[in-house]
């Protein structure tokens, strides 16, 4: 979106670097990325990258909100769910915007979804490495993956306080379902190797009384004291298979890192009770007094599901009227993604997540990094982009 800069990097591009740059990210762990890594990284200019604040900060003003709890009560669609000792505040936190033009042609981040939930925080600092590393000449050292301007050493200090802080790396676990065989494997095993914390499947978490432990690779007992938590309930609830000893709704003597609560709370749930001008206008379908005469202006998506799974964009009177529980569904605003990144065929259009953790020195909800999708299908997502190159996901470099 910097004009100097993506000519520079694309004029500067090649296959044969992208193959180089693949394979180093796959070789680093002996492991292959099972989704799409894009070829280039985007170039955020200061006057994007301070709106994307702005709109950061005039949503976390509502979740700051000393009655959020209590807003988001209706969030949790089955109460039994709800996981004990939840904390005061989410420790992630991913806010997903579409970039968009406004009236006067200027871009404009518009809110698409946003997560009580961690995201692929080490991954992210590893892909911004590589890019470096095999296409540094095109990247400027002045820019930086992070907003605030802080260093990839303070943001990874900065994560190992938050996640692991005076606890024995040993006793603080990162929680799966079979970790080896999801899409993030490679995130875990950055988070790993950064953070000194082990990567553990559900199914090997054990539980006396309300201890948690594991059996390390020495056949010992290690006690869990902290749950640094990535399973999606939705997958969970699908796996009557898993044989397990540990259920979330247990007491239990550890602490979470990032609560299982907040993925409910701050979730497309969150989407009606924002406003301004970088929300699109959201409504629970269940309290619309009459339905919209422009639905081509609008998507129907589930309260209740991940990765897109569900969502409609060519939305009908018909459609709205068979869904039995309205309830679970959210009637919002559609958003018109501007195609501002050049390729070397048609432009792409882009989604950036900025990821916010909260800081428990500062008592402050932070940007800290940020994940973005490149796209040139109907909707960001792999079933969307087949067969298409300068898509996937990526990550990007703000103007300072």
């Amino acid at each position: 979106m910097i004009n100097k800069y993506r000519q520079f990097f694309n004029a500067n591009f090649s296959e044969e670097k992208y193959l180089e740059f693949l394979k180093d990210i796959n070789s680093t762990f002996n492991c292959k990325v099972n989704f799409k890594i894009a070829e280039t990284p985007i170039f955020i200019p200061k006057k994007l990258k301070h709106k994307l604040v702005e709109a950061c900060e005039d949503i976390m003003a509502v979740i700051n909100k000393p009655n959020f709890k209590s807003l988001t009560e209706g969030a949790f669609f089955d109460k039994s769910t709800i996981v004990p000792n939840e904390d005061d505040c989410s420790k992630f936190i991913q806010l997903d915007f579409g970039v968009c033009e406004d009236k006067d042609g200027e871009l404009i981040p518009k809110l698409i979804e946003l997560q009580g939930f961690p995201s692929l925080y080490l991954f992210q600092d590893l892909l911004g490495k590589k890019y470096k590393a095999h296409f540094g000449e095109a990247i400027p050292d002045h820019l930086s993956q992070h907003s605030s301007g802080i260093s990839n050493q303070e943001y990874i200090d900065l994560l190992r306080e938050e996640i692991v802080g005076n606890t024995n790396p040993k006793q603080v676990i990162l929680l799966e379902i079979e970790p080896d065989l999801q899409a993030t494997a490679i995130d875990f095993y950055a988070t790993a190797a950064q953070l000194g914390i082990k990567v553990l499947c559900i199914s090997k978490l054990k539980k006396k009384g309300k201890k948690l432990y594991y059996i390390d690779n020495e056949g010992q007992q290690v006690e869990v004291l902290k749950i640094y938590n990535r399973i999606i309930f939705d997958e969970l609830y699908q796996r009557n298979d898993l044989q397990r000893e540990f259920d979330f709704l247990d007491e239990i003597d550890a602490e979470w890192i990032g609560h299982p609560n907040w993925f409910y709370r701050i979730s497309k749930y969150t989407m009606p009770l924002l406003k301004g001008d970088y929300v699109p206008k959201s409504f629970y379908l269940d309290q619309i007094e009459k339905i919209p005469d422009d639905l081509e202006n609008y998507v129907l998506k589930p309260l209740y599901s991940f990765a897109g799974s569900g969502v409609q964009i060519h939305v009908t009177k018909s459609m709205i009227n068979a869904i039995e529980n309205k309830s679970n569904f959210l009637l919002q605003e559609k958003v018109t993604y501007a195609p501002v990144i050049e390729t070397m065929d048609v432009p792409a259009k882009c989604e950036i997540r900025m990821m916010l953790l909260h800081n428990s020195k500062t008592q402050k909800t932070e940007i800290v990094s940020n994940l973005v999708r490149l796209s040139k299908g109907e909707m960001v997502g792999v079933k969307y982009n087949k067969d298409k190159t300068w898509v996937g996901g990526s990550t990007g470099y703000f103007e300072m």
